[in-house]
């Protein structure tokens, strides 16, 4: 079975569209966000899903569906959801084990923006997987940050809309099982404010940095997303070189096809999503040189000087000007 590859990245940073890509090769696996990492055991997992506002399962579902069926159906996503519930006790490395050894001798390629944001579920994937490879991935802040906001935005209202009806349904029936003040903290979301997309953005590259400098030399390998999607042809024979992948033609034009994953496409009822929403209603590689804004353009965007600053720096490491 091979290590599998573990990129490394914020949400809104190209990762659908990268993996995707990277999982097209005939030679790996490439898989929805799976969001395994963030607890130890499949119990576990399920609770960590049950307090979110909307369940970041849709992909793990689709994979154990389309492993386990062929296909993703409602029905199959049913049986996948009770075949996790019927193995709580599994760790959350067992479980990828068992995905991993479904598609070998293909590499898995796995992405879960939610690994990131925490140290400890970095180190746990590194624990699980020392001899992974990980692929840092990043993205303009401005251009994150902005769809990061619109995102948290869209959320946002979806969350107060949910609330709203749940308050109009209480004043109508006192018996209503969970109080509105119990659903928020639930939620886990001020409704009434929206984190800076910067310091999601900061956050998480400053973590995957601490942690890739730790690693061994050769163990990861940074990129910016807007390099690799303008010029394909020249970055993914250098990521496969790296993976220990062919590089010939035909596997370098399989990558540039990630419309073609079984997972570039909206999920049956239960599990829609797995992927970036924009990405699954448009998967296609765009062609063209994708636009890095200047830094200093956005500094309007966060009021906290020190915060700005700390950005700016950060990206002009990862080469953004």
């Amino acid at each position: 079975m091979k290590e599998p590859l573990i990129i490394l990245c914020p949400l809104r940073s190209f990762s659908s569209v990268v993996s995707c890509m990277l999982g097209e090769h005939p030679e790996a696996y490439g898989f929805p966000e799976l969001n395994l990492f963030v607890a130890e055991t499949i119990g576990s997992l399920l609770e960590y899903h049950r307090n979110l506002d909307r369940p970041r399962w849709d992909g793990l579902l689709r994979t154990l569906a389309q492993l386990h069926e062929g296909l993703q159906t409602e029905d199959a996503i049913m049986n996948a959801r009770v075949w996790l519930q019927n193995r709580k006790k599994w760790t959350t490395k067992a479980l990828f084990d068992y995905l991993l050894e479904h598609v070998d001798p293909k590499m898995g390629v796995e992405k879960s923006p939610a690994t990131v944001m925490q140290v400890q579920d970095l180190e746990r994937a590194y624990r699980m997987y020392s001899k992974a490879h990980f692929l840092h991935l990043t993205r303009h802040p401005i251009s994150a940050g902005k769809s990061i906001q619109n995102q948290l935005q869209i959320k946002a209202q979806a969350v107060k809309n949910k609330i709203d009806n749940l308050e109009k349904s209480s004043s109508e029936n006192s018996d209503e099982d969970e109080p509105v003040e119990a659903i928020k903290r639930r939620f886990k979301l001020n409704v009434d404010k929206l984190i800076d997309p910067h310091k999601i953005w900061l956050t998480a590259h400053q973590n995957i940095v601490r942690f890739t400098d730790s690693l061994p030399p050769g163990q990861s390998m940074r990129i910016k997303g807007e390099d690799l999607l303008s010029d394909p042809d020249l970055y993914l024979p250098q990521i496969s070189e790296w993976l220990g992948l062919s590089t010939d033609l035909p596997a370098i034009q399989s990558m540039k096809h990630p419309e073609t994953s079984c997972y570039a496409c909206f999920g049956p009822v239960g599990a829609k999503f797995g992927n970036d929403y924009k990405f699954l209603e448009e998967p296609k590689l765009r062609v063209g040189k994708v636009k890095e804004p200047l830094i200093k353009d956005s500094k309007h965007l966060t009021p906290d000087q020190d915060l700005f600053d700390a950005v700016e720096s950060l990206a002009n490491r990862f080469g953004y000007l």
